[in-house]
């Protein structure tokens, strides 16, 4: 069987796109004076806090953008206060430390006009250790942490809808269940595109779960499932359809290729620095989250918008 042609796409928008690529590089910091910098009372015991969990990230999100230790975090913000003229105190780097291990990250998104497609990929970001340059030309030590980046990704936005780190041990299949659960209940998923390391029993019963269509190339050497459940039927109707058609082709037909969107969104994410400056797994988690809300921000600005030509 021939493969099928390539497509070849157009962007329609390159003259919004070209401006939103501008804006993001755009220095204006705008704060709400409205907004709740001071921490409202808990109205229990004990010593309240000062600052609120948006003044909080807003310290965290100027650091992990443009890539200052805190002690310096803290002085650009209290010089574009200053500049400001809003007269707010500045939370000091134990306090912005301290915060970060249990701060609630929130992550803006504008949502798609329908269902949900979710993308989902994982990949390794460095923690201590040489660069990969060093290690091949020199060696590197034996100390070289890892930690695992899980991403769900909406098609149609490109913005990050579900987001969780583990450690570097922990498999990409068994956290797709806990990127699902992200989302709320009531939101309804079409797709869920992933790779042949997501052909797990698990991964296709919580899709199946969700009501959504699953979009994963089974293996190469795939056998059929016992159809005792509603994703084990889903994931053998895939088998049948690759093994008739071709994997090429049903890729093609799939729209499986869409998947490259999430591996490029990963790119995007590690431009804001290819280590991550914590050090505690919380604050990491806090750090990879912030970075999250900041990408979001960006897409906010513009996308490009592709038409395929055929």
């Amino acid at each position: 069987m021939s493969r099928p042609p390539k497509t070849t796409y157009k962007t329609t928008n390159w003259q919004s796109y070209n401006q939103a690529l501008r804006q993001r590089g755009s220095l204006t910091v705008w704060f709400d004076p409205s907004m709740h910098w001071e921490a409202i009372p808990s109205r229990r015991r004990g010593r309240q806090q000062a600052y609120s969990d948006a003044a909080i990230q807003a310290c965290l999100t100027l650091k992990t953008f443009l890539g200052l230790p805190l002690r310096q975090a803290t002085g650009f913000v209290a010089s574009l206060l200053e500049l400001s003229g809003l007269g707010w105190s500045v939370p000091d780097f134990s306090t912005l430390s301290r915060r970060q291990k249990t701060l609630n990250v929130t992550i803006p998104y504008r949502g798609s006009k329908g269902p949900l497609h979710l993308l989902v990929d994982s990949t390794g970001i460095k923690v201590e250790g040489e660069g990969e340059w060093h290690m091949r030309k020199h060696g590197g030590s034996k100390r070289r942490v890892w930690r695992k980046l899980h991403l769900g990704i909406d098609e149609e936005t490109l913005e990050i809808r579900a987001v969780e780190v583990t450690s570097s041990n922990v498999g990409d299949a068994p956290m797709l269940p806990d990127l699902l659960a992200q989302r709320p209940p009531d939101q309804e998923i079409a797709t869920v595109t992933a790779d042949g390391a997501y052909d797990t029993r698990a991964c296709h019963d919580a899709i199946a779960d969700r009501g959504a269509a699953a979009i994963i190339p089974p293996r190469r050497n795939a056998r059929p499932w016992k159809p005792d459940t509603a994703g084990a039927r889903a994931r053998n109707e895939i088998l049948r359809t690759s093994k008739h058609l071709g994997r090429a082709l049903w890729r093609n037909w799939s729209g499986y290729h869409r998947r490259s969107r999430v591996e490029t969104k990963m790119n995007c994410v590690k431009l804001l620095g290819q280590k991550l400056m914590s050090r505690d797994f919380d604050r990491q988690v806090a750090e990879v989250q912030i970075r999250a809300a900041v990408m979001n921000r960006f897409n906010a600005l513009g996308i490009p918008v592709t038409v395929a030509l055929g």
